[in-house]
């Protein structure tokens, strides 16, 4: 697997993302827009992962990728490598707020909570969804 043509994959996809919200605003003149390429393909490669069959094969042909394997590599390349708390050379640090929960009655499957603990560095946490709001307080 090479990385660099895989960011290149990944760049084309965050191009083509940010084509079809910009092109869609354009009927909406004074719009603003927030766009993050990069944390759209980090959730739908953390849906992925806990995806298989039709579901699986339509979000790596989506984002271009051959297995959900070269998925997870990459995006914990990225993840490593991009959010890492600044750089040597001065660069910035970045930030990004993402996790999965699910209801307290369920429970996650352990495969599924290992690749968010160590490919997406995303929390995994069971909630009460139904009696108990939760306000959750972070910087970006």
């Amino acid at each position: 697997m090479d990385f660099y043509r895989s960011i290149l994959k990944q760049t084309d996809v965050s191009l083509m993302l940010a084509k079809h919200v910009f092109f869609s605003k354009l009927r909406q003149p004074n719009a603003n827009i927030v766009l993050s390429p990069l944390s759209i393909q980090k959730v739908l490669g953390m849906i992925a992962a806990g995806s298989k069959g039709r579901s699986l094969d339509q979000l790596l042909s989506f984002l271009k990728f051959n297995s959900i394997e070269e998925l997870n590599y990459v995006s914990s390349r990225v993840i490593t490598d991009v959010f890492a708390d600044g750089s040597p050379y001065g660069g910035p640090r970045l930030s990004i707020a993402h996790g999965v929960w699910i209801d307290k009655t369920l429970s996650f499957k352990p495969s599924f909570k290992q690749i968010m603990d160590n490919v997406y560095k995303a929390g995994c946490s069971s909630v009460d969804f139904l009696h108990k709001v939760v306000v959750i307080l972070g910087s970006i």
